[in-house]
């Protein structure tokens, strides 16, 4: 009897032994199948972050953003609420666009347009025209309208469809487009310097240089 209980208690010992580091193979198989598990929600979470990229570009990018006002109408947010004359009239840098768009009596067909797409000329890009070239066209009202309505494609356009494009302006001629990123240029020649800026009407991509329709 005592070696009967003896075995017993060996029996029982042995097994009291075994069971915990059974259970902690199984806690330790569990929690390596939890990690595994919790992996694959952080890939996704990782995934679902990737098209942050994509979601910059919703917002105006380019060297000139950095000199439009922070608040106040010619800021981002105050240009969002204005149709696409107005709001360029509240932006210092698109003065001599807005003199050419009032003379050749633009403001209310640009206010009025909707979903529009503008590449908008800086001063600076005015400047560049010689002096007297300027002068003969801001004088000559249906030549200034051809050139400025040849700013202008009838629909909203994002910067991946700036890639590589051909679109259709008002002036009835045909603009294209190419780049890629942040750097874009119209026509091969004039760069977009601070783009996808949203108006209420619009989407304006200010450029470098002014853009002239084909003869």
């Amino acid at each position: 009897m005592n070696t009967l209980r003896f075995r017993r208690t060996a029996v029982a010992v042995a097994t009291a032994a075994v069971l915990p580091l059974a259970l902690a193979a199984c806690s330790s198989d569990d929690s390596s199948k939890d990690a595994a598990a919790g992996s694959t929600p952080s890939a996704a979470e990782s995934t679902s972050t990737a098209p942050d990229d994509s979601m910059t570009m919703d917002e105006p990018f380019g060297p000139a953003c950095a000199s439009v006002p922070k608040d106040g109408a010619g800021s981002f947010d105050g240009m969002a609420k204005d149709p696409v004359a107005t709001a360029a009239s509240n932006n210092p840098e698109l003065s001599t666009l807005v003199t050419a768009v009032k003379q050749a009596g633009l403001v209310d067909t640009l206010n009025n347009a909707q979903n529009i797409t503008v590449f908008a000329p800086t001063n600076e890009a005015f400047a560049k025209v010689p002096k007297a070239d300027l002068d003969a066209l801001l004088a000559d009202k249906a030549e200034l309208t051809k050139v400025l309505t040849y700013h202008v494609v009838g629909q909203k356009l994002t910067p991946q469809q700036l890639e590589k494009g051909s679109f259709d302006t008002l002036e009835k001629s045909k603009l294209t487009t190419a780049g890629s990123g942040m750097e874009y240029t119209v026509n091969d020649s004039s760069k977009v310097v601070c783009g996808n800026v949203p108006t209420a009407n619009a989407t304006v991509y200010i450029v470098d240089s002014v853009l002239m329709p084909p003869k």
